[in-house]
């Protein structure tokens, strides 16, 4: 038998569910049993597989979903990690990112003021506050990061170069995102259908299993949808990402001290 930590959260059983169910459609013409065993640590999703088809089970979940490294030795040795923003610290002025390290105790990557600035601003000084508002890091988000150091039992990181030349691509088109925490990819298309948004929303972007960045056309403020899609899925976070918001920072002249 063999025990993987996958790369998705779940918040509640209804996505535990979902999981369980697209795994096992998946691997219905094998001979493998699937389990999906309670949270790890902090949400993480574990799953057991068993049978004589397992390995071909295994090799399909490292390659189309991916596995946590589960220790900071595995974390360290890899060239981008896949983590879930735990916090936005404006005491330390870091992001702390959940990586999915929990043996033999949790830990966490940060990435640093100074590092943002660097990638996402020109190394204009600003504080975090401003510059998560205008690239919509919040608590939940899914981001991409590269290990960096590490200092005791904290890993070190940057945003990966993918991570932030989305984030940049995002800012040029221009185009305003919502971005959904919480809901599955066939959930929000039901919605935008019954709100009867298809014509405000061009594209839904996958950003995880249940995270998804829904482009606006050009003139549609993503904020003004949070209300209407809101009513149906209220166990969902919406985290706006306003383009010219974002552009904005680069010509912002205030300075940190």
């Amino acid at each position: 038998m063999t025990t993987l930590t996958l790369l998705i959260k779940a918040m509640n059983f209804g996505q535990v569910k979902q999981i369980d169910e697209l795994l096992k459609t998946q691997f219905e013409e094998l001979d493998v049993e699937v389990k999906v065993l309670t949270n790890s640590a902090n949400r993480w999703v574990q799953v057991s597989l068993s049978g004589e088809d397992e390995a071909i089970a295994v090799s399909y979940i490292n390659k189309q979903i991916g596995t946590c490294p589960t220790n900071l030795e595995n974390a360290k040795n890899q060239p981008t990690l896949k983590g879930y923003i735990s916090k936005v610290d404006l005491v330390k002025q870091e992001v702390v990112v959940d990586v999915g390290i929990f043996e033999p105790q949790t830990a966490f990557a940060t990435v640093s003021l100074a590092s943002l600035q660097t990638q996402l601003v020109e190394g204009k000084k600003m504080d975090l506050k401003k510059l998560a508002e205008g690239y919509g890091f919040a608590e939940r988000s899914p981001l991409i990061i590269k290990p960096v150091s590490q200092e005791g039992d904290v890993l070190q990181a940057e945003l990966s170069a993918g991570q932030a030349e989305k984030l940049h691509a995002w800012q040029q088109s221009l185009l305003d995102r919502l971005i959904i925490l919480g809901a599955s990819n066939e959930t929000i298309e039901i919605v935008l259908e019954r709100t009867r948004l298809t014509r405000d929303v061009i594209d839904v972007e996958v950003l995880g299993m249940f995270e998804h960045a829904l482009t606006c056309k050009l003139g549609t403020n993503a904020a003004g949808l949070v209300s209407l899609m809101g009513r149906y899925l209220r166990n969902s976070v919406f985290v706006v990402f306003n383009a010219r918001k974002s552009l904005d920072l680069l010509s912002d002249n205030t300075l940190i001290l």
